[in-house]
């Protein structure tokens, strides 16, 4: 499997798609960042205060701008899901390797956002289901790690039917020095 910050693979199923992000994906994607009623799901946490909250189609733009310019820096891949259908991006995933002197050190972190018209378990599990058997390969980690709030309960019911299970640890963040919590992980 080549390097993921030289060529970002594509993973589908018969339902989605997921390839690398891209500026025209803007007005899909702001039906996922501009939905008051998916933010609480996303995780924000080590994110110098952005709260993925993007209610214009600029405000989007200079969001993928950033996610594209982060890939190049080798910061983290992030891929659109398009469901293959209605040939819409319904949301993305984040993926990079995280080096932390915590219990979180050689990790998968995983960040997924989803339109809440799609959080749902059995779409929460399809999606991840796609990209997870590949995670830890791409990304030379031991295991993979997911923020699921307590709240989250479709979230939490996904993430039990793939092997997830809630850590204790708090994961610190390196820019803040914050602990967080509500982390689910699956060795790799």
């Amino acid at each position: 499997m080549k390097d993921v910050y030289e060529a970002v693979p594509e993973f589908e199923n018969e339902h989605y798609l997921f390839r690398f992000v891209k500026e025209s994906d803007a007005s899909d994607l702001l039906e996922v960042y501009s939905d008051k009623n998916a933010l609480p799901f996303f995780n924000s946490d080590n994110c110098h205060g952005d709260n993925f909250y993007y209610p214009t189609t600029e405000r989007m733009k200079e969001a993928i701008n950033f996610w594209i310019k982060s890939y190049e820096t080798k910061w983290f891949v992030r891929w659109a899901i398009v469901e293959k259908q209605k040939e819409k991006a319904i949301g993305t995933v984040e993926l990079f390797h995280r080096d932390a002197n915590d219990y979180f050190n050689n990790t998968a972190l995983l960040r997924l956002d989803l339109k809440s018209s799609h959080e749902k378990a059995e779409v929460i599990e399809e999606v991840s289901g796609i990209i997870l058997p590949s995670v830890c390969k791409l990304f030379n980690a031991k295991k993979i790690a997911t923020k699921v709030p307590l709240y989250a309960i479709e979230r939490m019911a996904a993430f039990k039917k793939l092997g997830f299970t809630k850590s204790e640890e708090f994961l610190v963040g390196g820019s803040d020095g914050y602990s967080y919590k509500d982390y689910w992980e699956k060795q790799g």
